[in-house]
């Protein structure tokens, strides 16, 4: 069953009960590598944080599959990334994108010839309750980590081409959510699909909240899929 609609008349099943385990926050760890776009990172960022801020459950914090370290975005900012990988300490696992028409130079090619990260996500995919969220052309990295498969998903509009090529099942929204995996269109997509994922753990009610708190409007579709 799928349903897709705007985001300004969404479905019962996106006011449904918090999502949150009882016995601790809403833990969401942001993957950072070089290359990656600044805004896939910092956009969802915002909309945790904005969240923690006003007194909700939420824990975050920005990750690398390898060392802990210094990292250099897309256009050149410097992140300094403290914690390493441990998808056993997450709830939700943020996979942005960056470099995809840059198949020489830094960023989600890098990753998969590297071979490191497709690896990890692809373990971190077998984890009980854990929800892999791909923005951007994240999605094409989880895609080659071997974790889509026949999936609803979209990515940036870009890229599509290139994972319907591949069999991936494209849907052509800003976010889709599949249960365990979420995935948000091009880079200000992100935050939608970030807002998403505090709907779906503290009601609408909240992600309106945030929502004015950014003073950022969602737009397009959400495609939910079940069963």
């Amino acid at each position: 069953m799928t349903e897709a609609n705007r985001w300004g008349a969404a479905p019962s099943s996106m006011g449904s009960a918090p999502r949150v385990r009882g016995d601790h926050p809403l833990r969401v760890h942001i993957v950072v590598f070089d290359g990656v776009e600044e805004l896939d990172v910092f956009g969802p960022l915002q909309v945790f944080g904005a969240t923690a801020a006003m007194g909700l459950p939420v824990e975050f914090r920005l990750v690398t599959g390898g060392r802990p370290g210094p990292v250099r975005a897309r256009f050149g900012t410097r992140i300094d990334v403290p914690h390493s990988w441990d998808p056993s300490q997450a709830d939700v696992i943020a996979v942005p994108g960056g470099g995809f028409r840059l198949k020489d130079g830094p960023g989600i090619w890098a990753e998969i010839e590297d071979g490191r990260l497709p690896r990890l996500l692809r373990e971190a995919a077998a984890h009980e309750r854990l929800t892999l969220y791909g923005l951007c052309t994240g999605v094409v990295l989880l895609h080659e980590a071997g974790v889509i498969g026949n999936r609803p998903c979209t990515t940036h509009i870009g890229a599509r081409s290139y994972l319907r090529d591949r069999g991936a099942d494209v849907r052509d929204a800003r976010v889709v959510d599949d249960g365990a995996l979420v995935s948000a269109g091009g880079v200000s997509a992100g935050i939608d699909g970030a807002l998403r994922l505090v709907e779906r753990a503290f009601g609408s009610g909240t992600a309106a909240r945030t929502e004015r708190y950014l003073e950022f409007e969602r737009r397009g579709t959400v495609v939910v899929t079940s069963g």
